[in-house]
């Protein structure tokens, strides 16, 4: 067991290089993949209720799940291919190095004065209506989607790959892509992706805290304090609708020394999500900042992921 857990420790740290150098495929990824086979799915599973929801879902995660044991099973025995496979799998479900990339380019457009570009840009990290956002507040959606996603694209992956392997791998991914399908509570996927919200939920509350608490350690790192992040996420973290996304994001704006949250427009409607933080509005600069924050969050987590592998048991 203390040689599989070495082999899995060898293909996480291998998939996360993987996706610091290379970021997400341009073509053929497969998460996309999967989000195009969840909407063909979602034709015959939709219904208002529920219980049509727990079934999209069931079918979905179990389906990813069967198809990581598979790729397991068929490497049982073959430690080299059983690196590379893991590799393979980390690689496709992270995503640090492409949010790395989006936030340097809209803190060049707003550094240029550039704000439609800006706002333009923003639209692939965030679901908020950016024509309402003027540069602060696009520097706040970004910087807010930097803390969220470094969690759920990578430190959530890292976590349940060294759980559970590739299928760990797998499944996170497809949770969380569901949840970023039908999670919304609006009219139509309030009761249909309300099991959706809640898995999601569920498997990313331990990352979300590993998460936060790298962040805490990491603060120095860019000019911050540890006990500012501690205080904002201890006062101000319940204030964020998420029970995930406000440990986070306050334990970065704790770290950054700015103020995140606020009121957002999804759709045409307002919603409150809390002020988090002690400071100024974040600037172009601040992205830069955050950026160095989620890599050192980002290694810590691979660092962390590593050594549970290492000591894992059946």
């Amino acid at each position: 067991m203390a040689l599989r857990g070495a082999w899995l420790a060898a293909g996480l740290g291998l998939g996360w290089a993987a996706d610091q150098m290379l970021g997400d495929p341009r073509r053929w990824h497969p998460v996309a993949g999967f989000g195009q086979v969840a909407t063909a799915l979602e034709g015959h599973t939709y219904a208002d209720n529920k219980a049509c929801g727990v079934v999209n879902e069931v079918l979905l995660v179990s389906g990813t799940v069967g198809l990581g044991l598979a790729i397991q099973r068929a490497v049982l025995g073959r430690p080299v291919l059983g690196v590379l496979a893991t590799a393979a799998a980390t690689w496709a479900v992270l995503g640090g190095r492409s949010l790395a990339r989006e936030s340097e380019a809209i803190a060049d457009r707003l550094s240029a004065g550039d704000l439609t570009g800006a706002r333009a840009r923003v639209r692939n990290l965030v679901s908020r209506d950016p024509e309402a956002l003027d540069a602060d507040g696009v520097a706040r959606a970004t910087l807010e989607s930097v803390a969220e996603n470094t969690s759920d694209a990578v430190v959530a992956p890292l976590f349940w790959g060294a759980v559970a392997g590739v299928p760990g791998l797998l499944a996170y991914r497809a949770i969380n892509t569901l949840d970023a399908m039908v999670g919304y509570r609006n009219d139509r996927y309030g009761n249909f992706g309300w099991a959706a919200a809640k898995l999601d939920d569920v498997v990313n509350w331990v990352p979300a805290r590993i998460a936060g608490a790298l962040a805490t350690a990491c603060a120095p790192l860019v000019g911050g304090r540890p006990a500012d992040a501690v205080r904002a996420v201890r006062e101000q973290s319940g204030r964020h609708p998420s029970p995930n996304g406000g440990v986070v994001e306050a334990a970065f704006a704790g770290a950054l020394g700015v103020t995140l949250g606020g009121r957002n427009t999804y759709g045409g409607v307002e919603e409150d999500r809390g002020e988090l933080g002690y400071g100024a509005s974040p600037r172009p600069a601040d992205l830069i900042r955050a950026n160095r924050l989620a890599f050192a969050v980002s290694a810590g987590a691979v660092a962390v992921s590593m050594a549970v592998a290492l000591v894992r048991r059946r």
